[in-house]
């Protein structure tokens, strides 16, 4: 028994002499608020991800969890804010496929790596992007848009919240899939965007299907496609770009909580216990599937190898396609 005690206090000498954090530090995380960091303005879907979250993880933390939209540059500036945060668990990232994979292959220098730098709390839910129109597009269908682009090269306008964002890649991937010139407006988030498209200014938003819907729902837009190979539940006369035989596409809007890479072990286990226990909340669960958002079941470790592989995997397609932020 004795040598077990000198073995116990031992390792927390070192650990202490080695600037490692003391599991009785750990055991009192968190003792003030926890900030997320939402690198696009408030009313998209990183936004509305992050509050949902935020509002649920407060309580189960019992510190105030504030949501920051700290937007600029696509989504370089808040995540590269994020990435220099102190590894305490304090500052959270709301990741997404767009600053986590897209950006890998947007940009040849990125401040940041989504990889080395963070690891993730959670992923949370994914929603398929959804091609919308002006209520006054002459176009009717899918396919009745893509022949219009392909006989008049650069006619057709389609916004995003930024560029570099998901918008901006997924319309940005189809002209490159589909072999169709159209002409990026990119926008400083996704309300502005909306306000020239019901304005009838621009002609077309890939949009993230969650706020996509209420405008599809309320007949102010058209709809034509959804980015995944699967048809969308909430519209399931919409047909998928990949079945319309157009282009090989599949493309998920996906968002998850991440922490900076060296944020200790035990403050990462409280956040993804409690993270665990928000994506099994009936109302958080109620509140994504309205909007046909499909929650994640991923464990910590296999959300570590999808996040990797969404990087390769975008990183690569997107500088094959040429596609580029500038």
């Amino acid at each position: 028994m004795i040598s077990i005690w000198r073995s116990a206090l031992a390792a927390l000498v070192m650990g202490w002499a080695l600037g490692l954090p003391l599991p009785a530090g750990a055991q009192n995380f968190p003792d003030r608020p926890v900030k997320i960091i939402v690198p696009q303005p408030p009313g998209g879907g990183f936004d509305t991800v992050a509050r949902v979250v935020a509002d649920r993880l407060q309580t189960l933390l019992g510190q105030a969890v504030i949501v920051e939209n700290r937007p600029g540059a696509g989504t370089l500036v808040g995540t590269d804010l994020a990435s220099k945060a102190a590894p305490d668990g304090y500052t959270l990232l709301l990741g997404g496929v767009s600053n986590m994979a897209f950006n890998v292959g947007l940009y040849p220098k990125l401040s940041y790596d989504p990889v080395r730098d963070f690891t993730p709390v959670s992923m949370v839910v994914s929603w398929p992007y959804m091609l919308i129109a002006r209520k006054d597009l002459p176009q009717n269908s899918f396919k009745e848009v893509i022949d219009f682009a392909r006989a008049n090269p650069g006619k057709l306008t389609y916004a995003s919240a930024g560029r570099g964002t998901g918008q901006h890649l997924a319309s940005a991937v189809l002209a490159h899939l589909a072999k169709i010139d159209m002409l990026h407006v990119p926008y400083s988030g996704a309300q502005p965007a909306y306000q020239d498209l019901l304005g009838g200014r621009i002609d077309l938003f890939f949009d993230n299907s969650s706020t996509a819907l209420p405008q599809v729902k309320g007949e102010k837009v058209k709809a034509f496609a959804v980015s995944t190979a699967k048809r969308y539940g909430p519209t399931p006369d919409l047909p998928s770009v990949k079945e319309t035989g157009v282009a090989d596409m599949d493309m998920d809007s996906w968002f998850g909580l991440f922490a900076p890479r060296a944020t200790p072990q035990p403050v990462l286990e409280r956040l993804r216990a409690e993270m665990t226990k928000v994506r099994a909340d009936p109302t958080v669960i109620d509140i994504f599937s309205k909007s046909g958002g499909a929650m994640a079941t991923m464990t910590p470790s296999e959300a570590e190898v999808f996040a990797r592989a969404e990087a390769e995997h975008w990183g690569k397609l997107i500088r094959d396609a040429g596609v580029t932020a500038e």
